[in-house]
This record gives C-alpha cells, sequence and structure tokens, in this order.
C-alpha cells in the first residue's frame, strides 16, 4: 500500500463527522479510574460499573404487559440499552441527555442491557 493511499485513509477518517464524534465523547466520558467511571466498550458483564454518556433514544416499549422506558446510552467506545421497568417516563430523561448510571450489565440477545439503574442526570 502507498504511502499516499494510507495518508488519504487517515485524513479522510479524521475527517468524518462520525469518528469525530466518538472521538469528543470518548474524552468527554473516559474512564475516570479515580472515580469509578467505566467506558461502555470496557465494562464488564454481571459486575457493578459506573457509566456516562449521551442518550440517543428514549423509547417507551412495553415488557411482558408492564410499561417500560428503554434508551440507549452512547459514550463513544460502545452502546448500552437502559431499561426502568414500570416507568412510562422519567422527567429529565431525553435525547441527547448526559447521563450517569450505576447497577450491572446483563445480556439479552447478545445486546448488553441495564436494568433499572441508579442514574444521575448530568448537566
Amino acid at each position: 500500500m502507498s504511502e499516499k493511499s494510507r495518508l488519504r485513509r487517515t485524513i479522510s477518517r479524521w475527517a468524518s463527522t462520525d469518528d469525530q464524534h466518538a472521538r469528543d465523547m470518548r474524552k468527554e466520558y473516559g474512564a475516570d479510574h479515580g472515580h469509578g467511571h467505566d467506558r461502555i466498550g470496557d465494562a464488564p458483564d454481571r459486575e457493578r460499573v459506573r457509566l456516562r454518556g449521551t442518550l440517543r433514544t428514549v423509547t417507551l416499549r412495553p415488557r411482558g404487559g408492564v410499561p417500560a422506558l428503554e434508551a440507549e446510552l452512547y459514550d463513544g467506545t460502545g452502546t448500552i440499552t437502559v431499561i426502568w421497568l414500570g416507568r412510562r417516563r422519567i422527567s429529565g430523561v431525553n435525547p441527547g441527555r448526559s447521563i450517569e448510571i450505576q447497577g450491572r450489565i446483563g445480556r439479552h440477545d447478545s445486546q448488553r442491557i441495564m436494568y433499572n439503574p441508579r442514574y444521575e442526570l448530568m448537566p
């Protein structure tokens, strides 16, 4: 592979708005091990974790006849589905909102999920 094509690919990757957004998110929500925050992409399953990120989507999706508020949390390293069972809405929990959650990560159909986490809305 020529040096020119490698340079073009690198510049193209840095110019991509999606890649830039992910880099910005990783920088903003990066691991802060002194305060116990984990990155979503690195957080272990079935252990207590503290995650920070931005909510991409928030939807009402009943599960087994019970209302459930479902949100997708993103921090630049990965995504996790957050589900609050028995809730139709939570004031302040909207797409684009920064949030910190605490709980245990599980899996359902190869999707990472956290049920009923403790949460704190961030400014």
